[in-house]
C-alpha cells in the first residue's frame, strides 16, 4: 500500500451523556445518552479515511462483543487492522464523559488499560510495515515503554497525540525525537510548566521539539515550526459536541502535511477541520471531507 498512515493507539466504545440544563453535582441530571466507537487512534484513522488517506492500525482490542463489533466497523470504513492484536479475557477500551448543553466536555473517565499489550515486542514485529508508511501517529494511550521504543526506532515521520493532561507526562522524555506533537492547550501546559500557548510553544522550542500545533479552542491554534512562532485564528462553528474536534484536527493535520502545505496552511485546514467536527453529535462528522475543510477555508477567507 503506498502513501498509508499507520495509527498507533486506542479503539474505544465511547458512552456520552449530555445534560439537558447546567450540571448539578453528586445528581442525577436529566439529559441524552449515546454510545459510539472512538479512541483517540480510532478517531484520527476514521477521520484520515473520510479525508481519502489509506489507514493501518496497530492497535489491542478485547475478547468482548464490543472488539467485533469495533473489527466490523473499521473493514467497512477500510481501516486496516492486520498488526491488530486480540486480548483473550480482557475488556475493550472505554471512554465514559459528561457534557454540559452546550456540548462542552465537562469531566471524562478513559479506561484504556488494555494498551499495555501493545508492547516494543509486539510494535518490533510491526516495524517493516510502520517504517515503510508515509508517516506514523501515536496516542498518549500507549505505555511509556511503548512510546519511548517508537521515537527510537520508527523511522518514518512521527505525529504524537498526547491524548490528556494526565497522559501526555509520558511523551516528555522523548519530545525531542518526535516530528510532530498536537497537544490542547492544557497538555501543552503540563508539559512544558507554560501559561499561555505562545509560552508553551516557547518552551517547547527550549525543549527542542521541532514542530508543534496547540489548540486552544475559540482562540485558535499557536504554531511552532523551525523554531518561528504564530497563531492562527479558529473558524466560527455551532458547538453541539466538542469531544472529536482534537481528533479531526490531527488527522486534518497530518494530510495537510503529507500534501506539502506549509506551517500556516496545515494549521488552517486542521482548524477548519475541528470547526467542521464539533459541528455534529456524533464524534466523527459524516459530513467531514476534503472539499467540505476547503469550503470553510474559502468561506472565511471572503469574509
Amino acid at each position: 500500500m503506498e502513501n498509508f498512515v499507520a495509527v498507533i493507539g486506542a479503539v474505544n466504545v465511547d458512552i456520552g451523556g449530555r445534560s439537558f440544563a447546567p450540571l448539578r453535582a453528586r445528581d442525577s441530571n436529566p439529559g441524552s445518552v449515546t454510545m459510539s466507537l472512538g479512541g483517540v487512534g480510532r478517531n484520527i484513522a476514521h477521520n484520515l479515511v473520510k479525508l481519502g488517506v489509506p489507514v493501518e492500525m496497530l492497535t489491542v482490542l478485547g475478547s468482548d462483543r464490543w472488539a467485533g463489533i469495533i473489527e466490523e466497523s473499521c473493514r467497512e470504513l477500510g481501516i486496516g487492522l492486520g498488526m491488530a492484536l486480540r486480548a483473550f479475557g480482557e475488556r475493550t477500551s472505554s471512554y465514559l464523559y459528561i457534557s454540559d448543553p452546550e456540548g462542552d466536555m465537562e469531566l471524562a473517565v478513559c479506561d484504556t488499560d488494555i494498551a499495555r499489550y501493545v508492547t516494543p515486542e509486539v510494535i518490533c514485529r510491526n516495524l517493516d510495515t510502520l517504517n515503510s508508511a508515509a508517516c506514523v501517529v501515536f496516542d498518549g494511550n500507549l505505555t511509556p515503554e511503548a512510546i519511548e521504543y517508537i521515537a527510537r526506532n520508527v523511522t518514518a515521520p512521527l505525529f504524537a497525540d498526547p491524548v490528556s493532561a494526565a497522559k501526555s507526562e509520558k511523551l516528555r522524555p522523548v519530545l525531542g525525537k518526535i516530528g510532530t506533537i498536537k497537544p490542547n492547550l492544557i497538555e501543552a501546559r503540563a508539559l512544558t510548566g507554560g501559561e499561555t500557548a505562545i509560552d508553551c510553544a516557547e518552551r517547547f522550542r527550549a525543549l527542542g521539539v521541532r514542530s508543534a500545533y496547540i489548540s486552544d479552542g475559540a482562540n485558535g491554534m499557536t504554531v511552532l515550526s523551525d523554531g518561528e512562532i504564530f497563531t492562527v485564528p479558529a473558524y466560527s462553528c455551532r458547538l453541539v459536541n466538542a469531544t472529536g474536534g482534537g481528533d479531526a484536527a490531527m488527522a486534518a493535520l497530518i494530510k495537510s502535511c503529507l500534501d506539502g502545505r506549509s506551517p500556516l496552511e496545515s494549521a488552517k485546514y486542521a482548524l477548519a477541520a475541528g470547526s467542521i467536527a464539533v459541528e455534529s453529535e456524533e464524534t466523527i462528522n459524516p459530513a467531514i471531507s476534503d472539499e467540505l475543510i476547503n469550503k470553510r477555508i474559502m468561506e472565511a477567507h471572503n469574509e
